[in-house]
């Protein structure tokens, strides 16, 4: 999946006529981690793949699945569908928006697996909302742990450096909208 979103990123910066320079740029990252992201080997932050699709106006499902949402009124996702994206072994995510042309928030639900890593932090224009609807999430934002349980949410600043772990050795899941 990784390499089908990185020959996406690629053809859209080769589409705007933009170098790796420029599109790093624009982004805010580093020139060799955009190049890293063109090759597919490395994780590719869900957070950078929304923040390219509202720079460039082009639907998050498109960079993703690459196929091109069409619903403007509404868009229903069943239970257990929706544009499925294994970042890692730890992160999965499923697009819960994708068919919806023009979506203006980026909902997503996610599933974390729970590993003994240390938490990798990111940050990302705009705001994000976590919503815990199953398990128990550890989520570092700036510096500060909160402990996050079932029915739980919260909402924050995601330009501050954030990252989450799934605590009691159990799988959490949540609902997260990207703004």
């Amino acid at each position: 999946m990784m390499k089908e979103i990185a020959e996406r990123l690629r053809g859209l910066r080769d589409s705007m006529d933009m170098s790796v320079e420029d599109m790093a740029a624009q982004t805010g990252i580093e020139a060799t981690t955009y190049e890293s992201y063109e090759t597919g080997e490395v994780d590719i932050p869900m957070n950078f793949i929304c923040q390219v699709a509202q720079l460039f106006k082009v639907d998050t499902s498109v960079l993703i699945s690459g196929d091109e949402a069409h619903a403007l009124s509404y868009f229903v996702t069943r239970k257990g569908r929706g544009i499925s994206v294994e970042r890692s072994k730890a992160y999965k995510y499923r697009d819960l928006a994708g068919g919806f042309k023009n979506a203006k928030a980026t909902p997503f639900l996610v599933t974390v697996e729970p590993n003994d890593k240390p938490i990798h932090l990111n940050t990302h224009p705009g705001q994000e909302f976590n919503l815990i609807e199953k398990g128990t999430l550890l989520l570092e934002i700036d510096g500060k742990e909160v402990v996050l349980e079932e029915g739980d949410s919260i909402y924050f600043d995601a330009t501050k450096p954030h990252g989450m772990k799934a605590l009691n050795n159990e799988k959490a899941r949540f609902l997260a909208i990207i703004l």
